[in-house]
């Protein structure tokens, strides 16, 4: 019999795909907006870390068509992020849902276990709860990365206004590197988690669109490793025996 349970709440469902939206826009406008200066330094500054400096991003990669629609563009999709990011977190607060993503003492060693298991070093998939440990690490991460592009992003806007804020990343060019690699580093999760969910559970979809989810394709019922699903049925995973002491 399908075992179906309710696994993410309409307001989790409904967050998740305008973050998504909203960060498609942010980028590629923010990307636009990047390429009429290809630089983190003001004119006359150097800035060390970028090997790239006056190099433009491929244009088929920005959005905005120019400078002033990409400013456009990148701060109705901020302002939404904003909004958004506050409805998320007050949820998990309020909802209690924040137990399943905030760092637990053993989390470190059960993402361990993980990658052993996903470089066949460990046979069978580690026990885990809604989240595996990696999972949560990505999970918790992004909302981190999220305020820091915020207040980032506003200490580059408003350099003399929010001047205590620039002074936060020490200055405007390292501000605006800040405001770039947060970005940078939250589409590379953003990323993983794509491939990971259509690699080893292409189910939860299901689960992101109407709530619910069958517990008898979770990667763990199925000792799933990635893209296993299209090889066949997946063999179920003995009593695990592998975990770490109790």
């Amino acid at each position: 019999m399908t075992e179906l349970v309710k696994r993410n709440h309409w307001v989790i469902r409904l967050t998740h795909w305008v973050n998504v939206v909203a960060i498609v826009i942010m980028a590629g406008s923010g990307m636009r907006i990047f390429n009429a200066h290809p630089a983190f330094a003001r004119p006359g500054e150097s800035f060390s870390l970028n090997p790239w400096e006056g190099h433009a991003i491929p244009a088929w990669l920005t959005f905005g068509g120019w400078l002033g629609g990409a400013r456009h563009w990148h701060f109705a999709a901020m302002w939404l992020l904003v909004a958004n990011g506050f409805v998320y977190l007050a949820f998990l607060f309020l909802h209690g849902e924040w137990r399943d993503v905030v760092p637990r003492t053993g989390d470190a060693r059960d993402a361990i276990e993980m990658i052993k298991f996903y470089l066949f070093v460990r046979k069978n998939h580690p026990v885990g709860g809604k989240h595996n440990a990696l999972q949560k690490m990505a999970y918790f991460a992004m909302p981190l990365l999220g305020i820091v592009i915020v207040l980032s992003g506003l200490a580059i806007w408003k350099p003399i206004t929010f001047g205590f804020m620039t002074a936060m990343f020490v200055n405007y060019k390292w501000a605006r590197f800040v405001h770039f690699a947060g970005m940078v580093l939250l589409l590379a999760l953003a990323l993983v988690h794509v491939f990971m969910v259509f690699a080893v559970d292409p189910y939860s979809l299901r689960s992101i669109v109407t709530g619910w989810y069958n517990r008898e394709r979770s990667p763990e019922a199925r000792n799933a490793r990635p893209f296993y699903h299209l090889l066949g049925p997946s063999v179920p995973a003995a009593p695990d025996t592998e975990g770490p002491p109790s």
